[in-house]
């Protein structure tokens, strides 16, 4: 049977950033319509069974109430924490079971979450309801629905709608303890504090595995130096300094411009490590804080084409036009 997970947040989009920028609000019932209409979708695709990701606001739960489908829904058997953690045992739990895509509510650390322990082998579709959504997807839900749902079903083959994204590793001295999926900011700090980035000031270093002029968030920087899609198999990197010569306008968070002054900058190609040059500092990953290092430690970033398989939307349903999978004719 097509099966599809559905990974929500609960908690994303109400980070910190609301108080310190203009970020949008997605409140838990706007959540519960998104879930309704991606099961629309997922329904209209051919997909038979849904599993969800168990939350306290039980929100896929309450997508359904009063609606009348024919999806055999059934919640992961993992133990809600109420935190990161969840999203982290749900992404595991879909790698390591018959799932055929899976569907993500949430921002970049979000989608970071659930990739951090799934196998790779599961095509994801991020839905943005994020502070900063570079990785994930601001499309209607519906159409979500469908494209996961013709991926799940193999109607869209992965071959034709599926395509490897980048990660940034993390090594500290010389092994692997973490990975980003958009950008790491080498912060000039000594604790993890309140996570989210908003202090271009304390950034030294950054690296991005993707960027456009028209982003959000850290990889805005980048943005209005070069262009990275995501297909792309390599990455960027940046040197920080206010007193560049070059300085870059970008907006880092909702609402939030800031002038960054940029000494150094070069495209990354897959393999390619950099030395994080502070001697004690703060990783953060994806937009919020997350690896302490140490004086006697080493750090260094490493771009990597062993990211998540992720769902292009606009080729998987290009290919069902083209291929007339959603058309039926009746009579003569």
């Amino acid at each position: 049977m097509p099966c599809v997970g559905i990974i929500a947040n609960p908690v994303s989009g109400k980070d910190i950033r609301r108080l310190v920028a203009h970020g949008s609000v997605f409140d838990n019932q706007e959540k519960v319509r998104i879930v309704r209409r991606l099961l629309t979708g997922l329904e209209a695709a051919g997909v038979t069974r849904v599993w969800y990701m168990p939350d306290e606001y039980a929100i896929v739960p309450r997508a359904v109430q009063g609606v009348t489908t024919a999806l055999d829904l059934a919640e992961m058997p993992i133990m809600a924490k109420g935190n990161q953690c969840d999203s982290i045992a749900a992404g595991q739990w879909v790698g390591q079971h018959e799932v055929d895509a899976v569907i993500v509510l949430g921002g970049d650390g979000t989608c970071r979450a659930v990739a951090k322990k799934n196998n790779g082998k599961t095509p994801m579709l991020p839905i943005s309801t994020g502070t900063n959504n570079v990785f994930s997807y601001m499309i209607e839900a519906t159409i979500g629905g469908i494209a996961a749902g013709l991926i799940a079903t193999e109607k869209v083959p992965v071959s034709a709608g599926v395509y490897r994204s980048c990660q940034l590793d993390v090594l500290l001295d010389n092994t692997l303890v973490d990975m980003a999926l958009v950008d790491v900011a080498v912060y000039n700090d000594r604790f993890i504090a309140s996570r989210a980035i908003w202090d271009m000031e304390k950034v030294t270093q950054l690296f991005l595995t993707r960027c456009r002029p028209d982003s959000i968030g850290l990889s805005a920087v980048g943005g209005q130096l070069a262009e990275v899609s995501p297909q792309e198999h390599r990455g960027l990197y940046l040197q920080l300094k206010d007193s560049a010569k070059q300085k870059v306008t970008a907006a880092i968070a909702p609402g939030l411009l800031r002038n960054v002054g940029v000494s150094h900058w070069h495209f990354m190609e897959v393999g390619e490590s950099v030395n994080v040059e502070a001697s004690r500092c703060v990783l953060a990953l994806d937009g919020e804080r997350e690896v302490s290092i140490k004086p006697d430690q080493s750090a260094m970033i490493r771009l990597s084409a062993d990211g998540p398989l992720v769902i292009d939307i606009r080729k998987t349903m290009s290919y069902a036009q083209k291929n007339q999978i959603m058309v039926t004719t009746t009579g003569s």
